[in-house]
């Protein structure tokens, strides 16, 4: 587990431990309205579903979130294949100026959006050999953990329970046992579906939350944003001061001894 006041990223610092997702907005406004709000330096964006420059006709989403005001993050969202998730990297490497720095998924099914972790450790390996700097979506396991950072991934990123489902951290103890052993960051990723969950995530120790759809399906997206802001800035502070053991009975805040 990284202890740092801030965030570093492949080298690079960042005031924010919130990343997020760029889909599933009502328009590019709203997109950036809501990310401003929400504090964000890295803005992660589906490849394959967003154009970037890859469709010379269409609204760039470069244009409304430049990188020279946010990291971009290019993901593989949509890849079911280590070959697809590859050739998407390359892709936005060409798109973005030989940028370098992406967050790699592949997916096992449509149903579960399950990382498929035998095609996922396969992609790492092809895309740090050829020269990536590789944030990783991947299970809960803490062996699969190890291995993606062993392998040289720069960010270790385990669900907090399915893509899109809101249905916070199922996994608390499966996480705690990564961030024991981890040399590199370790960030939720997925399953956050309101401001308490990326809190308990932070105070599990994680160095940072990622999330897409809690913040774009809220019922106000720019509102839930600056409440994930504060969330995770909450549950660092309290991961940082440490909690009160808990107990099984009460426990006077005053002492007793020395009562009239």
């Amino acid at each position: 587990m990284i202890n740092s006041e801030q965030l570093v990223i492949a080298g690079k610092p960042y005031a924010s431990r919130l990343l997020v997702g760029t889909g599933k907005y009502k328009d590019l406004e709203e997109t950036r309205e809501a990310i401003v709000a929400s504090g964000a330096q890295i803005v992660t964006v589906a490849v394959r579903r967003t154009n970037i420059g890859q469709s010379k006709d269409e609204p760039n989403l470069l244009e409304i979130l430049p990188p020279e005001e946010f990291t971009i993050l290019p993901n593989t969202a949509g890849c079911y294949t280590a070959d697809d998730a590859v050739r998407t990297c390359r892709l936005a490497r060409e798109l973005l100026n030989g940028h370098d720095l992406v967050k790699l998924e592949v997916l096992g099914d449509q149903k579960t959006l399950y990382p498929n972790v035998v095609e996922t450790l396969s992609a790492a390996k092809t895309l740090i050999d050829d020269g990536f700097k590789v944030m990783v979506y991947t299970t809960d396991d803490p062996l699969i953990a190890r291995e993606l950072e062993e392998m040289g991934c720069v960010a270790v990123m385990p669900l907090g329970a399915p893509i899109g489902s809101g249905l916070g951290i199922r996994n608390p103890y499966n996480i705690q046992m990564i961030l024991e052993n981890a040399q590199v960051p370790v960030l939720v990723d997925a399953g956050v579906g309101t401001a308490s969950d990326a809190t308990i995530a932070m105070e599990l120790g994680c160095d940072g939350v990622l999330m897409n759809t809690a913040i774009a399906a809220a019922s106000s997206p720019v509102r839930m944003a600056k409440a994930m802001k504060l969330a995770v800035e909450s549950g660092r502070e309290a991961h940082l001061a440490g909690r009160m053991p808990r107990k099984l009975y009460a426990s006077a805040s005053s002492p007793i001894d020395g009562l009239i």
